[in-house]
């Protein structure tokens, strides 16, 4: 049986940030609804954390199977800051393969780190989706705070875009050239203002703060944050004090073993002072109405969804099949007859 294959290219004219949304939102109802399979990923430390090998970057393994889409796969996906930053390539690096569940063969191969920037982006948008319309009245405009102005700033703008008008966004970049060039590349998907920021604290401002970087500082400050924010510390360390987690009204996931181990919670979690009792519940059971978060207006919410495989083969899944319906992609057996 053949494979196909697909580069970063290819999926790109395969697939559009709305449709990204709306698959991520079916996967996160497919959690709540029991029907979506998805381990705990399995990371790879290749020197991001650790003394051996030196090599300042990771790996994860992402098995997933999705019912509603009848598909299994695996993302294997990391982040490298050592060699790969020197030659300039992106900091993500992907690759999905996608199983028939019935017989096991492998359906198709492709790149995944567009994907993944994509769907991480889409994985926001349905979570605030959910979290303000469980208090509040449908709301169709929002203001952000963003830190991190690279690849992920981008695609959580525009994801962000397909649901809210976004009439403000305060952005903040170590590197002040990269928030400059968020702000011309993003001028046309933002119906306000982009405000360049010169401190962290500037930009904790907004109906939603979203981290997206690649910081091992605890730069957030809890005081700085006002009540009725929700606020998303993405990235695989912490990024926000201590104090913004052990103090929020609630605390939402995606994956609540994956969550406690990686990222935002992953501290607190091993010192013990967050444990599983200490969330509030899951993305998924949001979107399918199990549970709400109600009135927050004298707290903040904190929401990490730290991202998982489930999302990645259902996009991929989608992809696979509007490839094979256009007859796009290379293919391969790698069982010769």
């Amino acid at each position: 049986m053949n494979t196909i294959l697909l580069n970063q290219n290819q999926i790109k004219e395969l697939i559009t940030m709305k449709e990204v949304v709306d698959i991520c939102e079916k996967t996160f109802k497919g959690f709540g609804e029991g029907s979506v399979i998805n381990p705990t990923k399995v990371n790879l430390d290749l020197g991001e954390t650790s003394g051996f090998p030196p090599y300042k970057g990771f790996m994860n393994a992402m098995p997933a199977y999705i019912g509603w889409t009848d598909t299994a796969g695996i993302k294997w996906a990391g982040g490298n800051l050592g060699e790969r930053k020197k030659l300039g390539l992106p900091y993500i690096t992907s690759l999905i393969m996608l199983i028939n569940p019935k017989i096991g063969n492998f359906t198709c191969i492709l790149d995944g780190a567009f994907i993944t920037n994509m769907r991480t982006g889409a994985q926001t948008t349905v979570a605030l989706k959910y979290i303000f319309n469980g208090g509040r009245s449908e709301r169709k405009s929002i203001k952000l705070g963003l830190y991190g102005a690279g690849m992920q700033g981008h695609t959580q703008t525009l994801a962000i875009s397909q649901l809210f008008d976004i009439e403000e966004v305060r952005i903040y970049d170590v590197f002040k050239v990269a928030a400059e060039k968020y702000k011309e590349d993003m001028k046309d998907v933002v119906k306000g203002e982009i405000i360049i920021c010169n401190t962290p604290k500037e930009a904790a401002q907004g109906d939603a703060i979203i981290c997206v970087t690649q910081s091992k500082d605890k730069f957030l400050l809890d005081e700085w944050v006002k009540p009725g924010t929700v606020v998303f510390p993405m990235g695989s360390y912490q990024e926000c004090d201590d104090a913004m987690l052990l103090n929020a009204k609630k605390i939402v996931v995606d994956h609540v073993g994956q969550c406690l181990h990686r990222g935002a919670l992953a501290e607190l979690s091993h010192k013990g002072k967050i444990t599983e009792d200490s969330i509030f519940g899951t993305i998924g059971e949001l979107a399918t109405g199990k549970l709400s978060v109600g009135e927050y207006f004298d707290g903040k919410i904190v929401c990490i969804p730290i991202g998982t495989g489930a999302m990645d083969i259902a996009v991929a899944s989608i992809i696979y099949k509007k490839a094979k319906e256009q007859g796009i992609g290379d293919t391969y057996s790698f069982v010769q007859d």
